[in-house]
């Protein structure tokens, strides 16, 4: 690092449990984010003022007047630019000294697996179930860890899943692909906008955590979050052996 970057990072750098080693693999690493919306804006702007090394971000979606109450890397100004671009512009006027890719477009199965091939670290900022399905798929393939989060009304939750720790589950050990779930869209039910930027920021956080290479990730835990009565609770999870996704993956690396 140059004295740009000790100055820059110099508030994580003073951090025991982060430092220079820290800060060093931060600004080497490789994030993932599926989705640029209210869980994907925080995402990104907290990993870019970090100093995460090379960003990539995914999404196929443009910038709608309904957004801008909670997705806060869009501005008035960028009203019908793609997500990603709009994005982008604003983590790199965060930070210019990192690499930020943009994808437009919604990543498919095999898509998603090139990308998690690529990357450190996976954050799922998406809205609906299959696409989430399968970006933990393509990280139990290669065995990356997964920062998952969702919001909807008052409601948020996180959990990061590494089975690379053979205790810790999948997401599908959690909610089985096979599962009936109705989709919910902030559309149709609404969402309060501090909730997805709560869910949002502790995703950002587990994130670089995982990256700094630091204790304490949420893995195999389940934080629920409810903004009506602005309460946490911490749940155990377990991992399924039947699991349809990770059991056999698991099988193969041993």
């Amino acid at each position: 690092m140059n004295d740009d970057d000790l100055l820059r990072y110099s508030r994580h750098i003073l951090l025991d449990e982060f430092g220079v080693d820290g800060q060093q693999r931060v600004s080497a690493g490789r994030a993932l984010i599926v989705g640029a919306g209210g869980l994907g804006s925080p995402v990104a702007l907290y990993l870019a003022g970090a100093g995460v090394g090379t960003i990539t971000l995914v999404d196929d979606d443009t910038v709608d007047l309904t957004n801008l109450q909670r997705q806060l890397a869009h501005t008035s100004a960028r009203i019908g630019h793609l997500k990603v671009a709009s994005a982008a512009q604003a983590m790199r006027e965060i930070n210019p000294c990192i690499d930020v890719r943009p994808i437009a477009e919604r990543a498919d199965a095999t898509r998603l697996d090139a990308l998690v091939a690529n990357a450190d670290v996976v954050i799922d900022c998406s809205d609906n179930f299959a696409t989430r399905q399968a970006i933990n798929r393509a990280c139990v393939a290669h065995a990356k860890p997964l920062v998952a989060g969702a919001s909807i009304r008052f409601d948020g939750q996180l959990s990061v899943f590494d089975t690379r720790d053979d205790a810790c589950p999948c997401y599908a050990c959690i909610f089985p692909p096979e599962a009936q779930f109705e989709e919910t869209r902030c559309a149709v039910m609404g969402v309060f906008s501090p909730v997805v930027g709560t869910i949002g920021a502790l995703q950002a956080g587990e994130a670089l955590k995982l990256l700094a290479g630091m204790s304490g990730t949420l893995t195999a835990e389940l934080l629920i979050f409810d903004g009506r009565t602005t309460r946490f609770d911490r749940l155990r999870i377990s991992r399924d052996p039947q699991c349809p996704v990770c059991a056999g993956a698991r099988k193969r690396r041993v």
